[in-house]
C-alpha cells in the first residue's frame, strides 16, 4: 500500500464512506471533453521541478490539508517530483486556425476492419461480464464495447503519459484560451480527486499512466469518473479500470446514471428527400439535449426511414436534429434520442456519439449471435 499521503488513518473510513455515497448518487459533474484517439503514444516533452515553489501549487496543497488531511510535507515532496509537460500543452492547445469539421474522416479512424474485428473478439472473451453488466443497466453490450474499442483500442492504448504531470501541469499552467479558467477548474478538481483515489486505492501517484490529457484505463475515465463512476465486477475489491470486467460495469454505471433507458432506440434515420433534409438543415442546433417532439418535425413536413417504428406511439418522444459534416459534400443527418443525448455525457461531441453508436452496429452484426 502506498501510504505516505495520510497524516493519520481514521480519514480513510470518513473517505471510505464518502466513495461509497458518491458511488451511490452519482454526481451531476461532467466528464471532460476529449478528443478520443486511439493513438495516445507521444513522446512527451517535460520540463522537471516546475511546481516545487509554485505559489498555486502551495495554496492547492494547503487546501488538501484542510478538506481531507493530507500531509503537507509529503505533498511538497511529491509535487518536487512533479514535471510541467508541455507536450499536453501543446495537445489541448486549439490549433491558430479552426478546423473544419470531417464525419467521414473522424469516422474512418474507428470504422474500421482492425477496430471491428477486435470488437469482436473482446465481445467474445467478456460475454459474461457484457450480459451481467447489461442485466444490471440496460446498456447493450454492444454499446459497451464500442466505447472500450473507440477510447482505447480494447486496453491497448491508454497512454504513457504521467498523469500527476498532465493534470498538475493543465491545472495550474492551461494555455491562454478563451475557456482557459474553466478548463483550469476541471482539471484542478481531477487533480484532486486523482490523489485522494491513489491515496484510497494505495497506489503511487507517479506510478501512474493515461493519455495527455489524464484519462485512465480501458474507458479512459478522469479521475473524478473514477470516483463517481467506477465499479469492481467482484464484491470487496477496489476497481482496477486496466480490467476488461470492471471497465464494461463501470461504462455501463456511468451511463445508467446518466439516464440510459434501456430498451430504447439511439437515432432514428431521416429520409432523404429534399424536404425532410431541408427541415433537418433548420432543426439542427448543435445542441445535444432533446428538446422538440417527434411530432413536431413530422407536422412541420420531415419524414423517417424508420420501417418498423410505430409513429403514432413515439410521436411525444424528445429528438434532437445530429449533424454530420463533411467538406465537399452532402450533410448527413440523424434524430437523437434520449440514449444519444446519454452518450454525448462520454464525450460532448456528435461524432464521439455517433461512431460510439456506428461501430456499436457494425460490431453486433459480426458477432451474428442473439446474446441478450
Amino acid at each position: 500500500m502506498y501510504e505516505f499521503f495520510y497524516k493519520n488513518s481514521a480519514f480513510s473510513l470518513l473517505l471510505a464512506f464518502v466513495l461509497a455515497v458518491q458511488n451511490h448518487v452519482g454526481f451531476a459533474q461532467t466528464r471532460l471533453e476529449l478528443p478520443a484517439e486511439q493513438d495516445q503514444n507521444f513522446e512527451e516533452e517535460i520540463i522537471p521541478q516546475r511546481y516545487t515553489t509554485h505559489p498555486a501549487v502551495n495554496a492547492f496543497i494547503n487546501e488538501m490539508v484542510a478538506r481531507y488531511d493530507f500531509d503537507a510535507q509529503a505533498l511538497r515532496l511529491l509535487f518536487a517530483r512533479t514535471s510541467y509537460s508541455a507536450t499536453s500543452v501543446q495537445l489541448v492547445t486549439p490549433a491558430a486556425t479552426p478546423i473544419q469539421r470531417n464525419w467521414r474522416l473522424y469516422r474512418s479512424k474507428f470504422l474500421d476492419e482492425a477496430t471491428i474485428e477486435a470488437g469482436v473478439r473482446f465481445w467474445r472473451a467478456h460475454q459474461a461480464a457484457l450480459q451481467r453488466a447489461y442485466r444490471e443497466s440496460g446498456v447493450p453490450p454492444e454499446i459497451m464495447v464500442a466505447i472500450i474499442g473507440i477510447e482505447s483500442l480494447y486496453g491497448r492504448q491508454m497512454g504513457n503519459f504521467r498523469v500527476l504531470d498532465v493534470l498538475t501541469t493543465l491545472a495550474f499552467d492551461y494555455p491562454p484560451t478563451p475557456n482557459q479558467l474553466e478548463r483550469a477548474r476541471l482539471f484542478r478538481q481531477n487533480l484532486e480527486d486523482f490523489l485522494v483515489w491513489t491515496r484510497h486505492a494505495g497506489l503511487d501517484p507517479t506510478h501512474i499512466l493515461g493519455s495527455y490529457a489524464g484519462a485512465i484505463g480501458m474507458p479512459q475515465f478522469m479521475p473524478s469518473s473514477i470516483l463517481q463512476y467506477a465499479l469492481s465486477d467482484e464484491p470487496d475489491r477496489l476497481p482496477d479500470l486496466t480490467s476488461a470486467a470492471d471497465s464494461i460495469i463501470s461504462i455501463a454505471n456511468y451511463l445508467r446514471q446518466y439516464g440510459w433507458e434501456a430498451n430504447r432506440p439511439i437515432v432514428w434515420n431521416i429520409a432523404l428527400d429534399s424536404r425532410s433534409q431541408s427541415i433537418a438543415q433548420a432543426a439542427a442546433n448543435g445542441y445535444p439535449e432533446p428538446k422538440r417532439t417527434l411530432g413536431q418535425l413530422l407536422k412541420a413536413g420531415l419524414l423517417l426511414n424508420e420501417a418498423f417504428l410505430d409513429i403514432r406511439a413515439e410521436l411525444d418522444t424528445p429528438v434532437t436534429v445530429v449533424d454530420l459534416p463533411t467538406p465537399g459534400q452532402p450533410v448527413e443527418y440523424l434524430l437523437g434520442l434520449r440514449n444519444f443525448y446519454v452518450l454525448t455525457r462520454y464525450n460532448k461531441s456528435f461524432f464521439y456519439a455517433a461512431a460510439v453508436y456506428q461501430l456499436s452496429q457494425c460490431i453486433k452484426q459480426r458477432v451474428g449471435l442473439t446474446l441478450y
